[in-house]
């Protein structure tokens, strides 16, 4: 991609590919990706009427993001003169929202990133404030919130070193975006600096949303029953596993085994459920589905949680979390999540999407990083077999997560500035 990409560049392929976006939507609603009811929100057409009063936007990608939002969403309305607009672009968000957007505040698919999409979107909901999370960036959204006066703020920013690199192979576009931000909130100072070197202005080091999260819910009667299936067994996790790390986490079941331990593994997408279920009885290891057959017998020694929104509860039980997406250069999932149940977090090399997060985390345990399943088999026999070590372990993460939190409040202090400074 060339340093000079330009914006009219982009616009003018965006253009060219307009004629193949109905196409590929269908194709996606076929695999189940997109909402066929609501297929019209991805052209920019409303669902609903803009509520009156000062309105605020928000756009993240998908489920962590809107996630990590909850507690702003939830500050930014004490004031009564105001609703909330929370975009996304996945079915599971969108879901997810429904259930726990407060009143005032509610869910719409993000337009595709096309020009007249984009215009009838801003024509229809007119915000007062828009915050990007992390790393969502649509050129064409993006800029029209800008030719349209509303301040923009990047929030919650994150940027690897891959995507930096990105990034600076287009520095034309990447200029021209990141400089149309009124503030940028950077999670730390590694990633302040690249949002400066791609032309950001304002950039200020917040921390990261997510350490002000609340816990993930729990259904108490899953979790009842999930507990009397288990009974007195300690439980390894595999939180959020990817394609090519399952061997490794089976290399640490097996030995979780020979202590008469239950391994629970949690694809990070639950369409995976069949294949890792395949691999594992390939293995020679007794296993169910929780898809499936619901809840493990005492004979399962794998057990698969292929549904969704469930990962509090399996947090719940556990006595060590292995986090997915950091044996394989993806970068890591969020262990925060785990942190709050006070379960020991292990993860492998490839931590760069929480490097804050994991620096802290295993700061305070004194371990957790492995860089094999071997290294991995041999922490999990450990803490399985030691349930007094784990629980001091995961105490500890506990209280190094507790001790990153305030990004909360200074991401409410910038969007209120920036309000403020709109009413002016």
């Amino acid at each position: 991609m060339p340093g000079g990409l330009s914006v009219a560049f982009y616009r003018g392929l965006t253009g060219a590919l307009a004629p193949a976006v109905p196409v590929l939507l269908h194709k996606r609603i076929a695999l189940g990706k997109e909402d066929p009811v609501r297929l019209a929100e991805r052209r920019g057409v409303a669902s609903r009427p803009r509520p009156e009063g000062r309105l605020i936007w928000i756009h993240g990608a998908s489920i962590g993001e809107s996630l990590a939002v909850l507690p702003l969403v939830a500050r930014l309305l004490e004031k009564s003169d105001r609703s909330v607009l929370v975009t996304t672009g996945t079915v599971t968000s969108a879901q997810l929202m429904e259930q726990r957007l407060p009143p005032r505040a509610f869910h719409q698919y993000v337009p595709v990133d096309l020009q007249r999409h984009v215009a009838r979107f801003f024509d229809h909901w007119r915000p007062d404030l828009a915050l990007f999370v992390e790393s969502e960036l649509w050129p064409n959204l993006l800029l029209e919130a800008q030719r349209r006066a509303v301040p923009l703020a990047l929030i919650n920013a994150r940027l690897s070193s891959q995507s930096f690199a990105g990034w600076r192979r287009a520095s034309g576009l990447a200029r021209r975006l990141f400089s149309a931000f009124d503030v940028c909130l950077a999670q730390d100072e590694t990633i302040a600096r690249r949002l400066s070197a791609l032309g950001a202005h304002d950039v200020r080091i917040t921390g990261n949303l997510k350490a002000d999260a609340p816990s993930l819910p729990v259904d108490e009667s899953a979790l009842s029953a999930l507990r009397k299936a288990i009974g007195e067994r300690s439980v390894f996790l595999a939180a959020s596993t990817h394609d090519g790390e399952e061997a490794a986490v089976l290399d640490a079941a097996h030995a979780a085994n020979k202590s008469g331990a239950l391994t629970v593994v949690v694809p990070r997408h639950d369409d995976r459920g069949a294949a890792v279920q395949s691999l594992i009885t390939s293995r020679g290891f007794a296993t169910c589905r929780r898809h499936k057959e619901s809840l493990p017998g005492s004979d399962t020694e794998v057990y698969v949680a292929d549904t969704m929104g469930e990962l509090g509860l399996f947090y719940s039980i556990a006595q060590v979390a292995f986090l997915g997406g950091s044996l394989i250069p993806h970068g890591g999932q969020n262990p925060l999540e785990a942190a709050r149940f006070s379960v020991p977090v292990l993860a492998g090399p490839h931590t760069g999407n929480f490097a804050e997060a994991y620096r802290a985390i295993f700061g305070g345990q004194g371990a957790g990083r492995v860089s094999s399943g071997q290294e991995l088999a041999m922490l999990v026999a450990n803490l399985v077999g030691d349930r007094a070590h784990a629980r001091l372990l995961g105490q500890r993460a506990k209280s190094a997560v507790d001790a990153l939190g305030g990004a909360l409040a200074l991401t409410v202090d910038a969007a209120e500035q920036l309000l403020a400074h709109a009413r002016a």
